[in-house]
C-alpha cells in the first residue's frame, strides 16, 4: 500500500515481492546499494549498516573494496552505468542531490539534473528487480508555491512513489551533522562574524533532524516492511528558528554574538552575504535559502515514531554535530567542479506536446537543425550515422551513432563518435528523454568533451548549442499539433506503400 498526498493508499507491491521471504531467506547478508554514499548521510549509513549488510557504495571515482563495504564505480548521469551498479542488489538507498556541479561546464538547472539521475536509477533498480527503495528527500512546505529547490525535491520523490517497487520516504528539514552542509554554513556565520545581521528568512522556523536519528530511521525501514510504501517526516520533538539554531551554536561554543534583525535584505543579498562569509558557491546557497520561506514542520499525521527511543532535540543534536565538526575541513557540497578533463554537461526541459513521443522528437530534431539561420549547417542522416556538416567547405562537424540497442519510445540515445568539434576520444552522447509526468521532455547533452580551445569553446560552441535547444523548445511549442500530426501521415503512408 502507498501512501498518497491525500491520505488515501493504493496497492502497488508487485507481485515478485514477499517481504517475509526476503527478510527471511538464507544465511547470505541482504545486499543494501547506497547511492551517495561518500556525502556525510551515506558515510554515516555505512559504519551503521555494514555489521549487518552487504553494504555496496557507489562513488564517481574509483574505490577499493573491503571486507566491510563493496565499492563500484557509477557515474548515475549514465543510465548503463546505473544498471551494473545496482546488479544483484537487494535494497536500494537514494541519497543524492544534483547540488554540486558534475561537469567543468554544467549548463541547465539542478532540478534537471536531480530528474535525470532519479529516473536513471528507478529505472535500473526495477530492472535489477531490486524489493525496496529508501529516499531521503525534503519536508514539505504548508505554502502551495514552493521554491525550486524543494520543488525538485518531491518530483524526484513522485519517481520512487510511482515505481513498482515499494518504497520508503523520508522527508527532512535540516539534517544537523558535523560535515553537513548547512550545519557549517550556520557554524562559519557564528564562528567570523561578531554581530550577525539576520535577515527575515532566519525567522522561519523548521524541526531539524540529528545525523543519528537519520540513520536509527533507514535502519529500522530496513528491518521493517510495515515502512514500504510509506511517507515518514523525521525531525526533532520541538520546532525551531534558524537564528536561534545559530544563538544555540555560539553558545556551545563559548561565542558572544550580537544578533541585529534586517528586514530589508533582499534573497539575493542573503546568498551574496552567506557565500562571502562561508565560501560555500552559489550554486549551493541560494537554493537553501530560496527554501526557507516557509516553515519546514513535521505534520502529525506523517511523524516518524521509533521504539527504540524520541528523536534528540535541536540542542542534544547541535552537541552531536559539534563533536564532528572541523571548521578546516569544508563539505563535498561546497567544493567546486570534479577534476579531470574539460567535460560539459547541458541539459534543458523542453515542452513536450501531449501524445507525442520522444522518439518523434528526436526525428523532428534532426529535421529541424538545417532550418536554422544562418543556414550553414547540414544535417545527413545515413542510418544509424548522423553527419552534422558545415557546408561551405563541407565539413564534418560532429559524428553520432543512434544507438538501437540503448533506444526506446520514451528515449532516443546517440553517441557523440568525432567530427570537428569533438574529440576523438570523447564519451559523449545526447540523448531525448520523457519524463514521468508526460508534459515534457529532457534534452540533455552528456560527458562532451568538446575539440576547441576551453576558452574558445565556452564562448561559441557553448553558446550556440544553449540558442539551437532554446530555439527547437519554441520551435516545438509553436508548431507541436500540425507537424506531428503531418509526421505520423507520413509514416502511415510509408507504412501502406511498404
Amino acid at each position: 500500500m502507498i501512501e498518497t498526498e491525500s491520505g488515501l493508499q493504493q496497492n502497488r507491491t508487485p507481485a515478485f515481492f514477499d517481504p517475509k521471504l526476503f527478510l527471511e531467506s538464507g544465511s547470505m547478508k541482504t545486499k543494501v546499494v547506497i547511492a551517495g554514499a561518500t556525502g556525510f548521510v551515506g558515510k554515516a549509513l555505512v559504519e551503521s549498516l555494514k555489521k549487518d549488510f552487504h553494504v555496496i557504495g557507489l562513488s564517481r571515482s574509483q574505490k577499493k573494496s573491503t571486507s566491510d563495504i563493496e565499492w563500484r564505480v557509477c557515474d548515475l548521469f549514465s543510465l548503463l552505468d546505473a544498471e551494473k551498479a545496482l546488479e544483484g542488489a537487494d535494497v536500494a538507498i537514494y541519497l543524492v542531490h544534483s547540488m554540486r556541479p558534475s561537469a567543468h561546464l554544467t549548463q541547465g538547472g539542478f532540478e534537471d539534473f536531480d530528474l535525470i539521475v532519479g529516473d536513471n536509477f528507478v529505472r535500473a533498480a526495477q530492472k535489477a528487480r531490486v524489493k525496496h527503495i529508501l529516499y531521503l528527500g525534503g519536508m514539505k512546505p504548508q505554502a502551495a508555491e514552493v521554491s525550486a529547490h524543494l520543488r525538485s525535491r518531491r518530483e524526484v520523490e513522485q519517481l520512487f512513489r510511482t515505481s513498482e517497487i515499494p518504497a520508503t520516504i523520508f522527508r527532512a528539514a535540516v539534517i544537523l551533522g558535523g560535515d553537513g552542509s548547512s550545519f557549517h554554513i550556520m557554524t562559519r556565520l557564528v564562528e567570523r562574524l561578531p554581530m550577525l545581521a539576520c535577515p527575515t528568512w532566519t525567522q522561519t522556523k523548521s524541526q531539524p533532524v540529528a545525523l543519528q536519528d537519520v540513520v536509527r530511521s533507514f535502519a529500522w525501514a530496513l528491518k521493517n516492511p510495515e515502512s514500504h510504501n510509506k511517507v515518514y517526516d523525521i525531525g526533532s520533538p520541538e520546532p525551531v528558528s534558524y537564528q536561534n539554531l545559530m544563538c544555540m551554536i555560539a553558545r556551545k561554543k563559548g561565542l558572544k554574538r550580537r544578533i541585529i534583525n534586517v528586514p530589508f535584505i533582499s534573497p539575493r543579498l542573503s546568498v551574496m552575504w552567506v557565500c562571502s562569509i562561508t565560501g560555500a558557491s552559489v550554486a549551493l546557497v541560494k537554493p537553501l535559502v530560496e527554501g526557507l520561506k516557509e516553515d519546514l514542520l513535521v505534520r502529525p499525521e506523517h511523524r516518524l515514531q521509533l521504539p527504540d527511543g524520541e528523536f534528540l532535540n535541536a540542542s542534544e543534536a547541535i552537541d552531536q554535530a559539534l563533536q564532528g565538526y572541523d571548521s578546516q575541513k569544508s563539505p563535498l557540497a561546497f567544493h567546486g567542479s570534479p577534476e579531470g578533463p574539460n567535460i560539459v554537461r547541458s541539459v534543458q526541459r523542453l515542452p513536450l506536446p501531449k501524445g507525442v513521443s520522444a522518439e518523434e522528437v528526436g526525428k523532428k530534431y534532426l529535421e529541424f537543425l538545417p532550418l536554422l539561420r544562418p543556414g550553414f549547417l547540414k544535417v545527413e542522416v545515413q542510418e544509424p550515422w548522423i553527419y552534422f556538416l558545415w557546408r561551405f567547405p563541407k565539413t564534418r562537424l560532429l559524428v553520432l551513432e543512434y544507438s538501437e540497442s540503448r533506444s526506446w519510445k520514451e528515449r532516443q540515445l546517440f553517441y557523440v563518435r568525432g567530427g570537428l568539434l569533438a574529440k576523438k576520444k570523447t564519451k559523449g552522447r545526447l540523448e531525448f528523454r520523457q519524463v514521468q509526468s508526460g508534459d515534457a521532455i529532457i534534452a540533455a547533452i552528456h560527458d562532451f568533451e568538446p575539440r576547441l580551445p576551453w576558452f574558445i569553446y565556452l564562448w561559441s560552441q557553448a553558446w550556440y548549442h544553449l540558442w539551437v535547444m532554446g530555439s527547437f523548445g519554441r520551435y516545438l511549442n509553436s508548431h507541436s499539433s500540425i507537424m506531428f500530426r503531418k509526421m505520423r501521415q507520413r509514416g502511415l503512408t510509408e507504412v501502406k506503400k511498404s
